[in-house]
């Protein structure tokens, strides 16, 4: 005899940016409507109706919702990812200061007006937990009648060859318990307790018809090689990509080099050691290093294969909106506390 089938949830999106979180929703496997989500960039969302071919996306304000509109739309799970710039170094550390933390503030202050919102799923950059902000966001959940619990994980932690810590704050009504505590750390999604560390080598598409958009120029191989982190089939895993990748060659994600790991550090030896300038960047050619595509950072960000872009989105916008969403399986696996 079956048991009752689980409730439906109906979610409000929130900074929905390119649709990480209701991909990681897919993931999870449980029951869900959109009710709204919502975001500023026009690209962003112009990839999520690409994907999702709904209207449930909308350029909108966030400080424009209110306790009121919210419930309205019985909206019972909240999942959002706000701007991370206020809380790293690239942004100045301005916390509370930024302007760019208004909407998150607003949220805030909405926690105790929204009575049927029961979760809350919220992701942001590493450091966010040093912040006001963060003391400030636990202290309004605890007022409006939520307990939480806070992670920093990362998916290399979950067998995917990619670094990319962020702090995730998981919020329940009072009375409804947790699968995980705070101090427990996620190693593996159940269906994947098994599954050894992913090279890199299984993320790259295979018979790349143009690497020319791709490779790294005379001038970037001799001054930035040395610098970048190169990854190579047999690697295990792979800087964080950032929103500047391929813009700023030093920090904003790793790149590839298609020969094995020897061989590029044979190849790479006799170029550090040529005699002439035109011999190493011969040599450095030999190595075929590119920048991933935005479809190999997609999968190295757990997206599913059918995820696309609109033909009408450049490889520089791709990276950028990627560099601001979230690992699919790190939220999905989060989600099952459900």
């Amino acid at each position: 005899m079956e048991g009752p089938k689980e409730n439906t949830r109906t979610v409000l999106e929130l900074f929905s940016g390119i649709g990480g979180m209701r991909m990681a929703l897919e993931y999870a496997g449980k029951p869900f409507t959109i009710a709204s989500a919502i975001d500023v960039n026009p690209i962003a969302n112009s990839v999520y109706s690409h994907n999702f071919g709904d209207k449930t996306v909308r350029n909108g304000n966030i400080l424009s919702l209110s306790g009121e509109k919210i419930t309205k739309l019985k909206v019972d799970t909240i999942l959002m990812s706000p701007p991370c710039q206020p809380f790293t170094r690239n942004g100045k550390f301005n916390d509370i200061n930024d302007r760019r933390t208004d909407p998150f503030r607003h949220i805030c202050d909405l926690l105790d007006k929204i009575p049927l919102v029961n979760f809350i799923l919220m992701e942001n950059v590493k450091g966010f937990e040093k912040s006001q902000a963060c003391e400030m966001y636990k202290t309004r959940l605890e007022q409006a009648g939520f307990h939480w619990q806070e992670y920093i994980l990362s998916p290399h932690q979950f067998g995917v060859p990619n670094t990319r810590h962020r702090y995730y704050c998981i919020a329940k009504r009072k009375g409804m318990d947790f699968k995980w505590k705070s101090e427990e750390i996620i190693v593996q999604p159940e269906d994947h307790h098994k599954t050894k560390q992913a090279s890199i080598g299984t993320m790259v598409e295979k018979d790349l018809e143009q690497l020319e958009p791709y490779a790294l120029k005379s001038a970037a191989l001799l001054k930035h090689l040395p610098l970048m982190d190169v990854c190579t089939p047999e690697s295990t895993n792979s800087m964080c990509f950032t929103k500047a990748y391929t813009h700023y060659a030093e920090g904003t994600g790793s790149v590839y080099c298609p020969l094995a790991k020897q061989d590029f550090d044979n190849i790479y030896s006799l170029a550090m050691n040529a005699a002439d300038e035109d011999r190493k960047i011969a040599l450095l050619q030999e190595l075929g290093v590119r920048y991933f595509t935005p479809k190999e950072v997609a999968r190295l960000m757990s997206f599913p294969e059918q995820f696309s872009f609109p033909g009408t989105v450049t490889n520089k916008q791709r990276y950028r909106v990627l560099g601001n969403s979230i690992n699919v399986l790190v939220v999905g696996t989060l989600l099952q506390e459900l």
